[in-house]
């Protein structure tokens, strides 16, 4: 996986404003949200206001050391969310394994999953994603 797709900031908030209309369609109605952090930031940010949530918080996963993976139940997450019910989003940039939707999931099995884009392998683990991506490295404009 050596090609490199880069996404620019331009492109990244419409794609979050996309996420926020199927959102809005869905017919669900979300007062919370959880910003995986880090990625999950900044649409997290830019969904809070699209979908009028004051309710933000932050779950914290270190699942790389640099660039080597971390075995599962080596996995490192501090937290301090308040009550996640079916009102409440989990947000990250990007679901490219499904691997960190996968442990939230035990966490949290009441939450909605989002991401704003999903490649192949991680799409099953989101429950709604913006724009399907290819299983090439993904450049964030903040990267």
């Amino acid at each position: 996986m050596t090609e490199k797709l880069y996404i620019s900031w331009t492109d990244f908030h419409q794609h979050v404003k996309e996420l926020a209309e199927k959102l809005k369609n869905s017919g669900r109605r979300f007062n919370k949200i959880v910003a995986v952090s880090r990625g999950g930031l900044l649409p997290a940010g830019i969904l809070a206001y699209e979908l009028d949530i004051r309710d933000c918080e932050t779950v914290n996963m270190s699942s790389y050391d640099g660039e080597t993976r971390r075995a599962d139940e080596d996995i490192k997450i501090r937290q301090s969310i308040f009550g996640v019910d079916a009102q409440t989003l989990i947000i990250d940039d990007l679901s490219d394994t499904g691997r960190t939707f996968r442990i939230l999931r035990r966490i949290y099995p009441q939450a909605v999953f989002v991401s704003v884009y999903a490649k192949p392998q991680g799409r099953g683990e989101v429950d709604i994603y913006c724009r399907d991506m290819p299983d090439r490295w993904i450049v964030f404009p903040w990267d």
